[in-house]
């Protein structure tokens, strides 16, 4: 045993301060929640799925019934599933503090058990979804007392309207890459088109990369690192293959209703307008599953109770913040797990 473990007392006095300023951060949201006319709904976190992304790695266990009858189900990494059947129940404006959990994650940003703050409106724009991230960010400053964000040497302002930036636009200044020639009407991909541009910027790759990976080194090497400077970033209008969940821009079928809001560098939250085509919906999980099985050799069931939700669902715009982030940008603090009131095992 260390004597540097978060629950001897000398440590838990060095992060007591930030921990009761998370507790200050989440009263102010909830406030904020109340007075918009948003209900907090607590979602069970034991899932039939624990979602069909790619690159996502759920916790999965067993559930034994009274018949003594196994059944596998997973620690969900992320409560959208059930927050959107409380949408097709008839909820409008719904919000949830939720614990969700994810594998193959752990770092400065990125932890095995994490809070997430996830809210949906019914029948709003996705836009309204920025208006309520940068009230989050002031909220958040005020309650830990900011002037400012703060992340290793990077430095954001809380109070200064977040800069929008569409993804194509931010790979054509930062990289010089034509993204959306890659991209067809029907959202299908041209791998060799997009790699050809990466060798040309000098990006490196691998000949298996695929044309996701490739998007993913472009947006990690050279976006990524000159968002959220001075100012929040809202990242804008993603193309469809990395909107699993998202419904198309009317303007343009190549991208879709998806933005991420960055702050010091550190990407915050993902909202989207929400795609309520089931058999859309179906196609793409199915599509990353497929992916999901190649790569890693395993692939997680569908929800098909979600899927047969989304048919009575109304168009609704919806989005995921990270809580434990937000409350580090806030504080200074180093990483996530130090404004965790108890960090999951190492």
């Amino acid at each position: 045993m260390t004597d540097d473990q978060w629950w001897q007392p000398h440590r838990h006095a060095d992060r007591r301060p930030a921990l009761l300023a998370r507790n200050r951060i989440q009263r102010a949201i909830r406030h904020w929640l109340d007075r918009n006319g948003f209900t907090e709904v607590d979602p069970a976190a034991l899932a039939i799925s624990p979602g069909n992304e790619t690159h996502l790695h759920g916790f999965a266990s067993t559930m034994v019934g009274n018949d003594g009858a196994a059944r596998p189900v997973y620690l969900h990494t992320s409560p959208e599933f059930a927050m959107k059947k409380l949408l097709a129940a008839g909820e409008t404006r719904i919000a949830a503090f939720s614990h969700v959990w994810r594998n193959r994650e752990r770092g400065a940003l990125h932890h095995p058990e994490f809070t997430m703050l996830e809210w949906y409106r019914a029948g709003a724009d996705y836009r309204v979804l920025m208006d309520d991230c940068a009230d989050f960010l002031m909220l958040a400053a005020e309650a830990a007392g900011a002037a400012e964000f703060r992340f290793r040497d990077r430095l954001c302002d809380p109070y200064a309207a977040p800069e929008r930036i569409s993804v194509a636009d931010a790979f054509h200044d930062l990289a010089g890459i034509d993204l959306l020639s890659t991209i067809d009407r029907d959202g299908g991909t041209a791998r060799d088109a997009l790699a050809a541009q990466l060798a040309e910027a000098g990006i490196s790759h691998g000949p298996d990369d695929s044309w996701s990976d490739l998007f993913s080194r472009v947006l990690s090497d050279r976006v990524e690192p000159h968002l959220g400077h001075g100012c929040a970033t809202i990242l804008d209008r993603y193309p469809v293959p990395e909107a699993a969940l998202a419904r198309r821009a009317a303007d343009d079928p190549r991208v879709s209703e998806r933005f991420e809001l960055y702050a010091c560098g550190v990407e915050l939250a993902n909202g989207f307008g929400e795609l309520t085509d089931a058999a859309e919906q179906r196609r793409r999980f199915e599509a990353d599953m497929e992916e999901k099985a190649r790569i890693y050799g395993e692939a997680y069931p569908l929800d098909e109770e979600f899927l047969e939700a989304l048919r009575i669902m109304p168009a609704a715009s919806g989005i995921a913040l990270g809580f434990d982030r937000l409350v580090m940008l806030a504080t200074s603090a180093p990483s996530i797990e130090a404004v965790m009131w108890t960090p999951a095992p190492d």
